[in-house]
């Protein structure tokens, strides 16, 4: 009785070591079960790997007897033995092979004298729960990978969404392709938490697929805290007062403080959009914030109102924004100056690699090391290909004003155009012979001059805080806040505060990702120039 009340324990010791062993965040470590039967049995215990070498062993181990005992080890490791018992010196040497597949890691135990029954039964034990902790290892790892592969391509989905590229989309899941590709349209809705929980949300609302149901949870690689959430939208099911089809129309809508306004709200209309809701209302360090409904094709444009809406969200009590839409710049100006003012300002690139001027379009709105993050490059890397932009360009990239010309014009046109014959510099001859248009030309119209009123019209009711100066100061300083607090006798945090409460007003993201700067910089441009006629 006193026996099986000891085997008993000891089981029950084992079974306790596996749980712990099982509740590690590192993994399964046999060393510890290792130094747990050793105890036991009064002898030292190594475990041999598939290719023969020791992978973990107690510390006082005979390494030394190893040699001899080759032969054995590789008859155990092919699986033409199961058990083997023999010496070695003086000592008394147990081998069991483990697991089920060839080649099989060995135990090996080396005592004084044999083992009892009692201890050869421990041994047994302890090496099936090795194997047991091995095989779970394992399959954590695949698990593992299988989730690193799943979020790769979702971000590959999610990248050739952003470049328009439905068919390639479509391709690149061929076997399971994500519900989200089936729809309509789509909203986008960016989720700001913490790092850790966004792989928790990720991995808990994934289905089978490695999708989220008719949606996608993409992890943003260039700010750590952001989830990307895409959403499908149904087009049946939407009682939206204006239809927000991609194309901006009401004008001078600020983001919403967490009501959705006019649009169908979400929290009624979408579980998902319902679930990021209420995970920002049970966390108070999350914000979200929530694109209009686009059509699959103008996810990027869609991605965008998403960034903006965050950066206004987080300055309000709900800490959640939906984008209302504000009519853009772009498709205000003439459009054949335009396009042809883009054309001479890019042509001098017409011969530069595609792979630059991809980063280049990045780089005039994301800072330089979340580029190299998005695109798994260097930061090195990409000042390269920028200081070929700059030199050939003869233009300083470093300056936010020369940022947001280079970034109207990739908005202008589809890229740089080959020179005709014309001349290659700003200036050279344009349509029908006329010149090329300056900036400042095309920007002094009406409709540009109003868009930039509409702009700027939040700034005017600012409780006594004239943010109206501290941006224009901000722009002047190149957006450095040390030199605008300078310049305007204010403290650093001051101009930050000022900054925060810009981007809620006018509903633009300066601080995180800067891509609502070039806006603003031609909205104090355009102030400052004579309208036309």
């Amino acid at each position: 009785m006193e026996a099986r009340a000891a085997h008993a324990g000891w089981l029950d010791e084992l079974l306790h070591e596996v749980r712990r062993q099982m509740a590690r965040r590192t993994g399964a470590d046999p060393r510890a079960v290792l130094d747990w039967l050793s105890r036991q049995i009064d002898a030292d215990v190594a475990l041999v790997g598939s290719a023969g070498a020791v992978e973990t062993a107690t510390a006082r181990f005979p390494r030394q007897i190893l040699p001899s005992l080759e032969p054995t080890l590789a008859r155990l490791a092919g699986g033409q033995m199961a058990a083997a018992a023999t010496e070695a010196g003086a000592l008394q040497v147990r081998l069991e092979a483990l697991g089920p597949r060839a080649p099989r890691p060995v135990l090996v135990v080396a005592g004084t004298s044999a083992p009892t029954p009692d201890a050869a039964s421990l041994v047994s034990h302890a090496g099936s729960v090795i194997a047991l902790l091995d095989r779970a290892q394992d399959a954590d790892t695949t698990f593992r990978g299988y989730q690193r592969k799943a979020r790769q391509l979702r971000f590959a989905v999610f990248s050739a969404l952003l470049a328009g590229d439905l068919t390639l989309a479509r391709r690149m899941t061929t076997g399971a392709v994500p519900a989200l590709l089936d729809a309509e349209r789509l909203r986008v809705y960016l989720l700001q938490c913490t790092p850790e929980d966004r792989d928790r949300l990720a991995q808990i609302h994934q289905d089978g697929s490695g999708y989220h149901g008719t949606g996608l949870m993409v992890h943003c690689p260039a700010f750590k805290e952001h989830l990307i959430c895409l959403v499908a939208e149904n087009a049946d099911k939407d009682d939206v007062t204006d239809e927000h089809d991609g194309t901006d129309e009401t004008a001078g809508a600020e983001a919403a403080d967490g009501t959705d306004g006019a649009d169908t709200d979400p929290e009624t209309a979408h579980g998902q959009g319902a679930v990021l809701r209420r995970l920002v209302r049970e966390n108070p360090h999350y914000a979200l914030g929530i694109s209009s409904p686009y059509p699959l094709g103008a996810t990027a444009e869609a991605y965008g109102q998403a960034l903006h809406a965050l950066a206004a969200a987080r300055q309000t009590p709900e800490r959640v924004g939906a984008y209302l839409g504000r009519t853009p710049l772009v498709p205000l100006l003439p459009h054949e100056d335009a396009a042809t003012w883009a054309r001479a300002f890019l042509r001098p690139l017409a011969s530069t690699p595609r792979a630059t001027l991809d980063i280049t379009r990045l780089a005039v709105t994301f800072p330089r090391s979340a580029v190299a993050r998005l695109l798994d490059i260097s930061r090195n890397t990409v000042s390269h290909h920028l200081r070929r932009v700059e030199t050939t360009l003869g233009l300083d990239l470093g300056d936010v004003r020369t940022r947001a010309a280079l970034d109207l014009a990739f908005c202008l046109s589809p890229g740089p155009q080959p020179d005709n014959g014309s001349g290659g510099s700003v200036s050279s001859a344009g349509a029908y012979g006329r010149p090329t248009p300056t900036l400042d030309e095309l920007l002094r119209t009406e409709p540009a001059h109003a868009w930039a009123r509409e702009f700027l019209r939040p700034l005017q009711d600012t409780r006594g805080r004239d943010l109206h100066t501290t941006l224009s100061a901000w722009i002047d300083a190149n957006t450095d806040a040390q030199r605008t607090a300078r310049h305007l006798g204010l403290s650093r945090n001051t101009v930050r505060a000022h900054l925060r409460a810009a981007e809620h007003l006018l509903s633009r993201d300066l601080l995180t990702t800067g891509s609502g700067i070039h806006d603003l910089v031609h909205a104090l441009h355009i102030t400052s120039l004579p309208p036309v006629g």
